[in-house]
């Protein structure tokens, strides 16, 4: 049986799993996840990810922030923010772990790219203002990405790259910006992913695993609803990428998202 693990992005809040998120959850522990970090997404799903991790407190971890593809066509992104802060501020009585899922997303249009860099750069206030890792997504918005990271260079902001799908070039511009670590998910297993190749040069003490799911399933899952007990088939082919063993690969990103989020 693999170590226990850390999935340091995964949603088990989303309606993907009302039917059967007991049985999903029961099998993550069986997977051996000792820790699911829970990123919010917005306010219409806030009930669901507090529901998530009051009823598994010993599992489910939230981090609170505003995804970036809610800021589009939304009038009230900024009211969004205002009840990300809230939270972050204890409005709500509950500890968050990070400050995400935060990012820019510029796969579906960039008519709001303006309004998300806003927003991102808000959510990077907040996590220095309260000393917080960021989860930051990033989707065909790399260049735009280290803009705003450059901006808080030096200023000690940290946090998870998401769903890392970026060059060497960079994984070494983003350590420039501050101390990150780089999430490695399902799309490691893809047949025609290049991450195998990335992850080699990746030193080992920067890599955290994640699932994101209900999205970007592993193979063989590839096409189905992923879940967290997937992750163990990340974790495999991590190990395999970096010629280490499996349990080494558990045990180090756990270690590394332990650090990163204080657990």
């Amino acid at each position: 049986m693999t170590p226990s693990i850390i999935d340091t992005h995964t949603h088990p809040f989303d309606a993907a799993f009302d039917d059967d998120r007991t049985e999903v959850m029961a099998r993550a522990a069986e997977a051996g996840i000792a820790t699911m970090i829970c990123p919010a997404i917005d306010s219409a799903s806030h009930d669901s990810l507090f529901a998530l991790c009051d009823s598994y407190p010993d599992m489910c971890r939230p981090a609170m922030g505003l995804h970036p593809t809610s800021v589009n066509d939304n009038p009230d992104w900024r009211n969004e923010l205002d009840i990300v802060a809230s939270y972050i501020s204890n409005a709500c009585n509950r500890r968050f772990y990070a400050i995400g899922e935060v990012g820019l997303d510029f796969y579906w249009s960039r008519n709001w790219q303006k309004e998300q860099t806003e927003a991102f750069e808000a959510q990077v206030c907040l996590s220095l203002e309260h000393n917080l890792p960021l989860i930051i997504h990033t989707r065909d918005a790399w260049p735009e990405m280290l803009d705003v990271l450059r901006t808080f260079k030096g200023r000690g902001v940290r946090g998870i790259m998401h769903a890392f799908s970026g060059t060497w070039d960079d994984y070494l511009a983003v350590k420039e910006c501050g101390d990150f670590l780089f999430g490695i998910g399902g799309v490691l297993t893809y047949k025609k992913s290049t991450l195998p190749d990335i992850l080699c040069r990746l030193p080992l003490d920067d890599i955290v695993l994640e699932t994101d799911a209900p999205y970007l399933p592993p193979v063989p899952f590839r096409g189905k609803r992923n879940e967290p007990s997937y992750i163990v088939y990340t974790c495999r082919k991590a190990a395999e990428a970096k010629g280490v063993s499996e349990t080494e690969m558990a045990a180090t990103t756990t270690a590394n998202a332990c650090r990163m989020f204080g657990l």
